[in-house]
């Protein structure tokens, strides 16, 4: 094996090790609990609030009529159960 051939043959291994750092890199990041955290608090926000700002009333109305009707429900069958 030439010179020219091992330089090469290390700068190819160089740069597979930068791309595994920044493979590494990029999957712990992905897995930390507050970046999943995060995530996951902006995927839910993006159900009820649009790009503008604005509640997502398709979203928020059938939510909250579900949340009134079940309290309306447990109510009244407290009310029977006494």
């Amino acid at each position: 094996m030439s010179r020219s051939e091992t330089d090469q043959l290390v700068d190819e291994i160089e740069q597979i090790r930068l791309r595994l750092a920044d493979t590494v890199d990029e999957l712990v990041d992905r897995t930390n609990p507050k970046n999943v955290a995060r995530r996951g608090v902006a995927g839910l926000k993006a159900k009820f609030v649009d790009e503008q700002g604005s509640v997502r009333l398709e979203t928020v109305v059938p939510l909250v009529v579900g949340t009134a009707a079940v309290v309306a429900a447990i109510v009244g069958i407290r009310r029977l159960t006494r």
